[in-house]
């Protein structure tokens, strides 16, 4: 089926994107409408699902429109999103309750720490994979459902709707007649048992939810329905969902035990294929499910971080130390290394291996000597020490050896990042000449459920060119480096202490 084509969304922290591949895997189109970002204060993130949908619907519609391909020959759309962002809205209506809690939001965090020392860690563990943390869906929902009037109305009424965001782009695009959600979303809400393949009734009710109307997970190859397009009679069928770190581990052609990425976006997030047994982990990382695929369970490993592109925007928009990442990249390179100079982005706290929440950023080392160019590189070397930290934990955890690293996001393009994330694991760096990784990997998953693109255990199966960096670094530069990120993390986990004492 060489003159077809494949569509997929990719609905991300900062913008939705539509994108088309052809049956070799390769982009041809891509549309982008950029979302707000709603701080309602410290620690609060929102995004509005009416303007998400709209953003969705409209970047389906110009992506096939201006790549003047006519629908006919388009085979499915594929869902990549956001994942533990969470929202719920009137069954009646329609409409959202309350704006979307993104995954970065913090107010969950309360309940988790009653929770905690009430001892359900255990079970959320034993059951989710998952810690027990604000970072996933669960204590965020229980929060709209304490708050929003609409939430309890609807909740009391049996009318109250709850999902990730594929699960609301989903119900929208198919006219409300499917309402579903892959595994690897599911499993990433402290709501799924993913052992038994469900939602969790202990759980559901532990978080104050009983009666709250959830999806119907569904295998990530599966059909979900199919979708009325904006602008075209033809409907479409919806194969293949996806929580878009997953997606790009499948994108990466990662379907073997050991396989590894880190996916660099806003935040960052390090998985692990880990077979079909869901060996749960014996350190601060994570289980979830990757995927569901041809009757088959995938288990990955999971680390994520909070901030990693976003750090750099920061430097950017907040600081104003550059205007462009080409020119971040360009001075970074000026100076012959940081100098002693150390940014911990815990804007909204550290993610694993850290999980520490009531913290914030700090910048450390400063000299008389030093300047932006020393903070610019700092902010660029955080992202690489963070993803270090995770692979090292997750080398542990698995006991598996880890030879080379598969990356993929926006900063890959920043060469300076990728050489110094190399030298400081010790391990070569691998870098894919297509960017969208997540939008990719769904689409490959869905061509291949449609007969359209080869099996991934066929020769035919498709391979992308990529781009390795090498170690350079002495190993004593190396230890230095990571024995003063070290310290540094080590300074802004104390300043915790001296805040609750209220020094």
């Amino acid at each position: 089926m060489e003159d077809s084509y494949l569509l997929a969304v990719d609905q991300s922290t900062q913008a939705t994107k539509a994108l088309l591949f052809d049956c070799f895997g390769r982009p041809i189109h891509r549309v982008t409408k950029l979302h707000r970002q709603i701080y309602p204060s410290q620690g609060l993130v929102e995004h509005d699902p009416l303007e998400i949908l709209e953003n969705t619907k409209a970047a389906i519609y110009e992506v096939i429109y201006e790549a003047r391909i006519p629908l006919s020959r388009v085979v499915s759309l594929s869902i990549t999103n956001q994942r533990e962002t969470i929202l719920a809205w009137d069954k009646d209506t329609g409409l959202p309750v309350y704006n979307a809690l993104v995954w970065q939001d913090e107010r969950g965090m309360e309940l988790c720490d009653i929770y905690s020392k009430e001892g359900l860690e255990g079970l959320i563990r034993k059951k989710t994979g998952l810690r027990l943390d604000p970072y996933f869906s669960a204590s965020k929902l229980a929060w709209i459902v304490k708050n929003s009037d609409g939430a309890k109305n609807a909740l009391k009424n049996s009318r109250l709707m709850a999902g990730t965001i594929d699960t609301w782009l989903i119900w929208n695009l198919t006219n409300h007649a499917v309402f579903a959600t892959d595994y690897s979303n599911a499993s990433r809400t402290m709501l799924f048992n993913i052992k038994t393949l469900d939602w969790d009734e202990e759980l559901v009710s532990a978080f104050g939810l009983s009666g709250i109307l959830l999806p119907e997970p569904r295998s990530s190859d599966a059909c979900f329905g199919d979708a009325q397009l904006p602008g075209f009679d033809r409907r479409l069928p919806i194969v293949g969902v996806m929580g878009d770190s997953h997606a790009a581990l499948f994108g990466h052609n990662g379907w073997s035990p050991g396989d590894i990425k880190a996916t660099y976006g806003t935040g960052s997030s390090i998985m692990m294929n880990i077979g079909p047994v869901p060996n749960m982990s014996k350190n601060d990382l994570v289980v979830s499910i990757g995927w569901g695929f041809q009757k088959t369970i995938s288990y990955v490993l999971e680390g994520n971080i909070h901030s990693t592109g976003y750090t750099l925007r920061w430097l950017r928009d907040n600081l104003g130390l550059f205007s462009s990442y080409d020119e971040a990249e360009h001075l970074a390179k000026e100076v012959p290394d940081n100098e002693g100079v150390y940014l911990v982005p815990a804007f909204s706290g550290l993610g694993a291996p850290y999980w520490e929440h009531r913290i914030r950023a700090i910048i450390t080392g400063f000299s008389y000597k030093s300047d932006k160019r020393h903070v610019i590189r700092a902010g660029l070397e955080s992202i690489a020490f963070q993803i270090r930290d995770l692979v090292v934990h997750m080398s542990a955890a698995s006991s598996l050896p880890i030879h080379m690293l598969h990356v993929d996001g926006g900063p890959t393009r920043n060469a300076f990042l990728m050489q110094f994330q190399a030298d400081i694991l010790g391990i070569p760096v691998v870098v894919p000449a297509i960017e969208e990784l997540s939008a990719f990997g769904v689409a490959y998953m869905g061509g291949i459920s449609c007969a359209v693109l080869p099996n991934p255990q066929e020769k035919a199966a498709i391979k992308i060119e990529t781009k390795q960096y090498s170690p350079t670094m002495e190993k004593s530069k190396r230890q230095s480096l990571i024995e003063g990120w070290t310290s540094a993390v080590l300074q802004t986990i104390s300043r915790k202490v001296d805040q609750t004492k209220g020094l």
